[in-house]
């Protein structure tokens, strides 16, 4: 299975901020503006480059594109250009909020009129939103309040669904694990395998992982292990989901000292090699490579993280009938869930909120999966080319300056 290599084309808007106190760095690429603006989350990770940011906010261009239905009449929100914001620096180091507040203060100029964005990997919805007041924002996401018909009333249906729990989590935690969830289960059921017969191993148990394994679980799959920075807990007959999304701290991590007498500590890519039908990597970039890829027997990688598998490692696993379904797809339903209830679309409620997006994610699934099979392609491939479908009709009806 071969794909033409074609290059995207180069960004409008690529940066790197040097912070005066620290050294640190933080990097913005806006890949496009649809209507003037554009979308995409605010990471911080040791490590992060202008390169990685630029990967993402490209992947944001196509997860937007991928939510646009031009034949859809009396849908609100119209989707926006795709951007990225990284910060090189460990979210634990102390001097990290510092940096925080220094690089939105330097960045606000873009938010306040371009970019819209909010947590990613590395930081909290309410650390963003913080570190954004004292850098002097009125939100991280005004540049998108001229396109809004009733600004205020936009703006408080956003409050209020972020102000909804469900057993404990908040509903915006809760959004992307559930489209995560949902692609999951669309695969399973197109391959034909009950969900009560399948294993998942989940890397990462933050906010995306962890509402991952919460909606996998409630659904009936067995969730054996699940990874964090200091290993993996493992436990064939399943682990105890709610339990440890329970004992986790701010970043994740689980106290161990939930553990119950099944359940195993092992390495920390332990979870790779899991008997499991599905894999969801949903902590890092890159932790899927050329090399690890070779322990994987599941069926199915999901990458509820941006960019988890590397392109040689995808090549590899598909050459063994390994199949990726692309970030790009399976956790969209986080940036799609923001904008759906900001314009309108879904009221400040959790059960209204769930079923749209598993409406949403399982209709995408089923395109990409149905043109991955038509073409030849991978997923990922499928996936590129249905947003590259939509990209000129939304070029037509809305510009974008690239």
């Amino acid at each position: 299975m071969t794909t033409p290599t074609v290059s995207p084309p180069a960004p409008l808007i690529s940066l790197t901020w040097t912070d005066h106190a620290t050294g640190h760095q933080g990097h913005l690429v806006v890949d496009r503006l649809v209507r003037g603006v554009s979308s995409g989350g605010l990471r911080m990770r040791p490590g992060c480059t202008l390169e990685e940011v630029a990967g993402l906010a490209r992947g944001m261009t196509m997860k937007e594109a991928l939510h646009f239905d031009a034949d859809r009449t009396g849908a609100r929100y119209i989707p926006l250009g795709g951007a990225k914001g990284g910060i090189d620096c460990d979210p634990r180091d102390p001097a990290a909020y510092g940096v925080l507040v220094r690089y939105l203060r330097a960045m606000r100029p873009y938010i306040e009129s371009i970019w819209t964005t909010g947590e990613d990997l590395g930081l909290s919805q309410d650390l963003v939103d913080r570190a954004a007041a004292e850098a002097g924002l009125v939100s991280t996401v005004q540049a998108v309040y001229p396109l809004l018909e009733d600004e205020a009333g936009a703006r408080r249906r956003l409050a209020d669904a972020f102000a909804v729990e469900v057993d404990g989590i908040g509903l915006d935690e809760l959004a992307g694990g559930c489209g995560v969830a949902e692609a999951v289960l669309a695969a399973l059921d197109r391959d034909g395998v009950a969900h009560g017969d399948a294993r998942v191993a989940l890397q990462g148990l933050g906010t995306m992982g962890g509402a991952s394994a919460r909606f996998l679980s409630r659904a009936g799959l067995r969730v054996v292990a699940v990874a964090d920075i200091k290993g993996t807990i493992a436990n064939p007959a399943g682990l105890d989901v709610e339990a440890l999304l329970a004992a986790r701290d701010a970043h994740g991590t689980v106290d161990r000292g939930v553990l119950r007498p099944g359940d195993r500590e092992l390495p920390a890519d332990a979870w790779l090699v899991q008997d499991a039908e599905v894999l969801v990597p949903a902590a890092v970039s890159y932790a899927v490579d050329a090399a690890n890829q070779a322990g994987i027997t599941a069926r199915w990688v999901v990458e509820a993280a941006n960019m988890p598998v590397l392109p040689e490692a995808e090549a590899l696993l598909a050459r063994r009938g390994i199949t990726v379904l692309p970030d790009v797809v399976a956790n969209s339903g986080t940036n799609a869930w923001w904008w759906w209830t900001l314009f309108g679309d879904i009221g400040a409620d959790a059960d209204e909120a769930f079923a749209h997006i598993r409406r949403s994610m399982r209709a995408l699934v089923g395109l990409v999966l149905a043109r991955a099979e038509a073409d030849g392609r991978t997923p990922r491939a499928a996936a590129h080319a249905v947003a590259a479908d939509r990209l000129p009709v939304m070029a037509e009806r809305f510009g974008w300056y690239r």
